[in-house]
């Protein structure tokens, strides 16, 4: 069957639009005479619009991250018609609708429920309400979600009512044989696949949950942390180029505490206030949790800041402290670690598990303290770094052990 398919972005008004406001941009769908148009949900003023090739203007990232998005959705279009054509049955404008919205004659499909969540969870993204590495994980689900589909069942997509805990094994298994993820790192993609499922049970797309009975158990991990010496090794350690001093910096700052590179990227001298001790503290929220902390300043974090304070880049941009991206951070604390004879990987997270071990629970700080500090949520998290600390159990069963010596 011969068809004539073409797409089209334009620029919309909606009713009652003032001048001022920006159009929203739609894409249309003609095929063989019949169109379907939707909103991408993005808008623009026409100034800054190319209405011959249906784009953004301009050459900035944010115009690129656009266009990117655009294309990738001009892409999408065309696939689906490609996959139409590819069924040789005759289709319509109407079976077009139904395959880009995931509907089948059945029901719904797994990949449009998932994308539909991450086209939702982008939209809070920008809104602050979920961490970019949230979404991205999400994301990598659906590719592993898509590559396994076609491999096993030879089509793009499955019908909700498909799954069963038949397609929850096979897809532990593809994770397990084909991507050689460990069993945490599969878990964690069946845990966000569940909660993909228990949203289609919600809104009554699917009827069974494929999950029932199925406990997703991870292995515990050796959570690598600096003993006090080491620490001490890199607090000590005379470094002869800005870029490795700055990173030192940032590191010890988190060390001493607990904030997150994100929580210390954004953190502004403003966040840094007067606590009931009359000290220095920080008073922020994690960007992970959106959990408020507060933190008191140990001299070596508030001697860092001192450091600082007159830093062109931190005044220009309003921050505490200079920093790096995370990849290049990364890169250079692995210098720092050999400079200082550690063998250990350093991170923001090592730095967070020293903070919450060798320099708070090793020291008497109880655990309830230390966990509000992290701004964890649920304290069985602060748990798992105390499991780790055989030297505080030590110190801890030394005064019994004396009584017991003693009575003998």
């Amino acid at each position: 069957m011969k068809t004539n398919f073409s797409v089209l972005f334009f620029l919309k008004k909606s009713k009652n639009q003032k001048s001022q406001n920006p159009s929203f941009v739609y894409w249309r769908v003609t095929l063989n005479g019949k169109r379907w148009e939707c909103p991408t949900g993005k808008k623009a003023f026409p100034e800054q619009w190319n209405v011959q090739a249906g784009r953004f203007l301009g050459k900035s990232q944010q115009t690129r991250t656009m266009n990117a998005f655009l294309d990738n959705l001009n892409a999408r279009l065309h696939a689906i018609y490609h996959d139409l054509r590819m069924d040789g049955a005759d289709f319509d404008i109407a079976a077009f609708k139904k395959r880009y919205l995931g509907i089948t004659d059945t029901g719904y499909t797994l990949c449009y429920a998932i994308e539909i969540h991450n086209e939702k969870m982008q939209t809070l993204v920008q809104h602050g309400e979920y961490a970019v590495g949230t979404l991205k994980r999400y994301q990598v689900l659906l590719r592993h979600i898509k590559t396994f589909i076609e491999v096993t069942y030879h089509k793009s997509d499955v019908d909700l009512k498909e799954l069963d805990q038949t397609f929850i094994d096979d897809f532990e298994f593809y994770l397990r044989s084909v991507k050689l993820n460990d069993i945490n790192t599969s878990n964690k993609h069946l845990k966000n696949l569940k909660k993909i499922v228990l949203i289609c049970i919600r809104y009554k797309w699917i009827d069974a949950d494929p999950f029932d009975g199925r406990k997703l158990q991870s292995k515990p991990v050796n959570r690598t942390f600096l003993t006090s010496d080491e620490l001490s090794r890199i607090v000590e350690k005379e470094l002869t180029t800005q870029r490795l001093e700055q990173v030192r910096d940032f590191f010890l700052f988190s060390c001493y505490t607990g904030l997150s590179y994100a929580d210390v990227h954004k953190l502004q001298l403003t966040d840094i206030g007067i606590g009931i001790d009359g000290e220095k503290w920080i008073f922020t929220y994690r960007q992970k949790t959106d959990t408020r902390v507060s933190i008191p300043l140990l001299p070596i974090a508030s001697s860092i800041l001192g450091k600082y304070a007159e830093n062109p880049w931190c005044i220009h941009n309003n921050r505490a402290l200079p920093i790096s991206s995370n990849q290049k951070m990364n890169e250079y604390l692995v210098e720092i670690a050999a400079l200082c004879s550690i063998n250990k990987t350093l991170g923001n997270r090592v730095a967070k598990r020293t903070f919450a071990t060798t320099v708070t629970l090793m020291n008497g700080v109880p655990i309830e303290s230390v966990s509000k500090m992290l701004g964890h949520t649920n304290i069985r998290t602060t748990q798992l770094y105390a499991k780790v600390l055989d030297k505080k159990v030590s110190e801890d069963m030394a005064p019994l052990m004396k009584k017991f010596v003693s009575a003998d």
